[in-house]
């Protein structure tokens, strides 16, 4: 039997958490990347209109600065080691590139409030609500999707704006999600329901 839970949707001023949309992930020319056009596409939208509305955008990367960061993690998965300051992989996907005033967050761990003051920035922002969008699904997008409700926001993960590279825990984790954690809803509900808010402009 389903488990009864209410879809709350986005505030009046949701900020757009794009997790991880970096070359290395983004290419399949390296070792974690996938290869995602549509995933990249829906994010372009998002980005669009979050800007026209003059609403709080947030990026993160993984960045590893010295052997002692996640050293547990970097060992059970040893191609994270790529991911040094000034390689070509951490970069943001140039299809995405941030403007100026849009922070790239640098985290170590799959959640991009763990051990980073994305907590802050958002609380700064004044944002009620968030759409976090990325790589991979069954990773650092549920991780931040779920500790984006442990810190009490609302959270929508747009279906057409994650993925994995592993298409069966892609379905397995959106379906998760839905259940316990956010509403998993379409690229054109989010981009509606963005449009509602009060933005700034």
């Amino acid at each position: 039997m389903d488990l009864q839970r209410n879809h709350l949707g986005l505030g009046r001023r949701p900020a757009l958490v794009l997790v991880d949309l970096m070359i290395g992930f983004t290419d399949p020319a390296c070792p974690l990347g996938t290869d995602c056009p549509s995933v990249v596409e829906a994010n372009a939208k998002l980005l669009r209109l979050f800007r026209q509305r003059r609403l709080p955008i947030f990026f993160t990367a993984v960045v590893y600065r010295n052997q002692g960061q996640a050293g547990v993690f970097r060992r059970r998965i040893e191609a994270l080691n790529l991911l040094q300051p000034g390689s070509h992989w951490v970069k943001i996907d140039e299809r995405l590139a941030p403007h100026d005033d849009e922070p790239v967050i640098e985290k170590r761990w799959a959640s991009a409030f763990f051990d980073t003051d994305l907590a802050q920035r958002l609380a700064a922002s004044k944002a009620d609500s968030l759409i976090v969008t990325g790589l991979t699904t069954s990773g650092c997008v549920r991780a931040t999707a779920v500790d984006g409700l442990q810190h009490d926001y609302p959270v929508v993960v747009p279906r057409e704006a994650v993925g994995d590279r592993n298409p069966d825990a892609h379905e397995a984790n959106l379906f998760d999600l839905d259940a316990k954690y956010a509403d998993v809803i379409s690229l054109q509900e989010a981009l509606d329901m963005v449009a509602a808010s009060v933005g700034e402009g």
